[in-house]
């Protein structure tokens, strides 16, 4: 209650300040008002960042506008703005030009409502307006962020957030609800780790579907029901949400072939959605218990991963007694991802998963686990801090290019664990087991050891975001390593990653080092040495085809959608390979998880369509190196005199210079 009354008092304080600036803003001479509209702006922010700042904005919007608060300005004239721009201004754009775009949007809102007269814009351009913008960035109110966004939004993420969520109460979900259903699928097309922001977007079109008119087209409705049933009721067993104890009750009476029924429902549900409802969870525990026989349809096996149950059983079985609950259902896809891919032959994982199984917790692990956006409590009914990050290395090594860094600049230590799952997954359980148990990862840098704990007691992390159990436990350390290797390289004149990115991941990261920029003075560096060696390296046709053998750490420089720059990135190149339409293809994962990303300039990233497998992004092959600026490759493995074609040569050049290379 305290809390809330200290809420309210200090919005009361900053609208009154917001009163004053608006007042002296009237009293300003028409040509000054630009100048003189920064106190407003700055006012405004502080009130926008409250929760119920954007309705308390919103009712002195006419007083804000008759004040003269867009004169000047792009936003002086409502009938020329673009929807698409106005979604960037939210995503991308400085504190000033941010809140001009929220206030804007207010003004239409109030225009929608009636509250301003309609004069230069309609009622229905208004309203197709914000839709058009909530559609363009639904994401964004249910916590998905891309690089880009986070980058330059920095602080104001929550308060566009919340400025979206007032916009959208108020137009109506009606307006977005095709858009949003087109986005949980592209989402779920990846198979991320985290889905507690897809899981609630899903739950708010079913509230939405539910009402008196949702007006959506009928093929859209189907993809929504797809998504509601897979969460809520994916079989006939519980197509109707009975509860979980119902259905815990209901399936005990069933009879074999029914229940063999269910488990190939489940497993088509599961796999063909990625989503895994709470149901499945009851019924797995089940019939481990007492038709072990269902267990390769219920998690929707191939052969292989049948002979992979065969060979492990008395492990897996204990890994669904331990790991899944309902409220952890998600691991389930994880487990058969796991499973299929033949991890358990690897001799040091199974080993290695039961200590996971026993392992007990540092309070500081524990600590890491209950600070989750989203934390399951541990109490008498729900999955203890060592049950969920169980269920989360089942996830990690059942999806390695699932995790993600979340809303944190953490895309170093986000890319180590799936390159770790990927490539050498009984280190992986090490890292972990030594940051759970532990609180101390023990790593080496040129023959000298690096302890986290150490590390840990000068450089105090910040608290992570909407992230996966082993990155909440993980990751703090793995990012204190990293930037302590970083600050060992201080002084050598040239790029760290060159050496920390083969100390940091592992042996398989090529010697070789490329980089296209002068360290020193950040300008384009031979960039036509460095394009010819990555075709040298990594282009079928170039390097006697030969395949990417493990995945290889790369930086690029990250652009928006108007081709501007906007930092560096840190991401992992899978796999070389002709997409379905004979295109040469660099497939790639982004520990972003922003996917479907626009660069700028026509490069689009895709993530399904193209040959991408789950989790992977791709981009045609010049598209890829006109943003790549660092990569790595084995000096043995390059192909000699490589010659690349003038014209490929001069549109990867236009493509660099036309966008993050300018002024370079």
């Amino acid at each position: 209650m305290t809390d809330s009354i200290d809420e309210q008092q200090k919005l009361k304080l900053r609208l009154e300040r917001l009163d004053q600036a608006c007042h002296r803003l009237a009293q300003t001479s028409s040509f000054a008002k630009f100048t003189h509209s920064s106190e407003v702006i700055e006012a405004a922010r502080r009130a926008l960042n409250d929760p119920g700042g954007a309705a308390a904005v919103y009712q002195r919007i006419g007083e804000l506008t008759d004040a003269g608060i867009f004169s000047g300005s792009d936003w002086e004239t409502p009938e020329i703005l673009q929807p698409e721009m106005a979604a960037n201004t939210l995503k991308l754009s400085s504190d000033h030009t941010l809140i001009l775009e929220c206030l804007s949007e207010l003004r239409l809102l109030a225009i929608l409502e009636g509250e301003l007269p309609a004069e230069r814009i309609s009622v229905q351009e208004a309203k197709n307006f914000l839709a058009r913008v909530l559609a363009l960035n639904i994401h964004l109110i249910f916590g998905e962020t891309g690089e880009a966004e986070r980058v330059r939004l920095g602080r104001n993420i929550e308060l566009v957030r919340q400025h979206q969520s007032f916009i959208l109460e108020r137009v109506g979900f009606d307006a977005v609800v095709e858009e949003l259903i087109t986005e949980i699928w592209r989402i779920l097309q990846q198979r991320p780790i985290q889905i507690e922001h897809v899981k609630l977007m899903i739950t708010n079109v079913a509230v939405y579907l539910n009402s008196d008119h949702p007006g959506v087209p009928i093929a859209s409705t189907r993809g929504a029901e797809r998504l509601i049933s897979a969460l809520y009721g994916p079989t006939r067993g519980c197509h109707e949400d009975p509860g979980l104890d119902v259905f815990a009750e209901r399936i005990t009476s069933m009879d074999e072939q029914t229940l063999r029924n269910e488990a190939l429902g489940f497993g088509r549900s599961m796999h063909d959605t990625g989503l895994v409802s709470p149901y499945h969870a009851i019924f797995l525990r089940y019939i481990t218990d007492h038709y072990p026989d269902l267990i390769p349809a219920t998690l929707g096996l191939s052969s292989t991963g049948v002979e992979v149950l065969g060979c492990f059983s008395e492990l897996i079985h204990r890994l669904i007694r331990e790991a899944v609950w309902p409220q952890t259902a998600q691991s389930i896809l994880g487990l058969a991802g796991l499973i299929e891919r033949g991890v358990l032959y690897n001799s040091p994982v199974p080993p290695s998963l039961w200590r996971q199984i026993h392992l007990e917790l540092c309070p500081a692990a524990q600590q890491r686990l209950n600070q989750l956006a989203n934390p399951l409590a541990d109490d008498a009914t729900g999955p203890t801090a060592r049950v969920r990050l169980l269920a989360g290395v089942i996830n990690i090594l059942g999806h390695p290019l699932g995790v993600g860094q979340g809303n944190n600049p953490t895309c170093q230590s986000a890319r180590a664990l799936s390159m770790w799952s990927t490539n050498d997954p009984d280190y992986l359980l090490q890292v972990i087991a030594w940051a759970a148990r532990d609180n101390d990862v023990i790593s080496h840098f040129e023959g000298r050891e690096l302890s986290s704990a150490k590390l840990l007691e000068a450089h105090q992390p910040d608290e992570l975001t909407d992230v996966d159990p082993v990155s909440a436990v993980a990751v703090p350390h793995l990012d204190v390593i990293y930037m302590e290797m970083g600050r060992r390289c201080i002084g050598r004149g040239e790029d760290p990653h060159r050496w920390v990115n083969m100390e940091f991941h592992g042996w398989w990261v090529g010697r070789g080092f490329a980089i296209a920029v002068d360290v020193a003075s950040g300008n384009l560096h031979d960039l036509e040495g460095f394009v010819r060696r990555f075709y040298a390296c990594y282009h079928p046709l170039y390097n006697g085809n030969n395949p990417v053998i493990h995945s290889q750490p790369a930086g690029i420089a990250v652009t928006d959608a108007s081709g501007r720059f906007v930092g560096w990135h840190a991401i992992s190149i899978e796999r070389v390979s002709l997409d379905p339409e004979g295109v040469t293809r660099v497939y790639f994962f982004n520990p972003n998880n922003d996917s479907t990303q626009d660069w700028g300039n026509g490069v689009l990233v895709s993530t399904e369509g193209c040959g991408e497998y789950h989790g992977e992004s791709s981009l045609p092959f010049e598209e890829f190196v006109s943003r790549l600026y660092i990569f790595h490759f084995d000096p043995r493995d390059e192909a000699p005199g490589i010659v690349v074609a003038d014209d490929a040569m001069a549109r990867i050049r236009a493509m660099v210079e036309g966008s993050w290379g300018a002024g370079r």
